[in-house]
C-alpha cells in the first residue's frame, strides 16, 4: 500500500531551501523531517536558483488569462473614453467663454 505523496506550497519549498541555505540546516535533516527525498530537495533548489520563488507560484488558468486581456481591454476603452470626454469639454468650455456665457 502506497502512502500518498504531500504537495508542498511555493512558500513551504522556500522555507525548507532557506533553512539549508540560512541557517545552514543538513540537507539530510531537512528531507528526514519533511519526508523528502534529497532529490526533490535539489531539484527544488536547482528551479529556485534559476527562476527564484516565482517557479514554484501555481501557472495562470486560461480562464485567468482571458480576464486579464479582457480587464486590459476594457481598461483602454476607459481611458479613451475619458480623453475624448475631456476634449469635449475643453471645446465646449471655449465655446461658451466665446460666446460670453458663464
Amino acid at each position: 500500500m502506497s502512502k500518498k505523496r504531500k504537495q508542498y506550497t511555493p512558500e513551504e519549498k522556500v522555507s525548507i531551501l532557506r533553512r539549508h541555505l540560512l541557517d545552514g540546516v543538513p540537507v539530510s535533516d531537512l528531507c528526514d523531517a519533511h519526508g523528502i527525498h534529497p532529490t526533490m530537495f535539489y531539484k527544488w533548489q536547482k528551479v529556485f536558483f534559476e527562476q527564484g520563488a516565482s517557479a514554484f507560484a501555481p501557472k495562470q488558468s486560461v480562464h485567468e488569462k482571458q480576464q486579464a486581456k479582457k480587464i486590459a481591454v476594457l481598461e483602454a476603452k476607459l481611458t479613451t473614453k475619458n480623453e475624448v470626454l475631456s476634449e469635449l469639454m475643453e471645446e465646449h468650455i471655449f465655446l461658451k467663454k466665446s460666446l460670453g456665457e458663464t
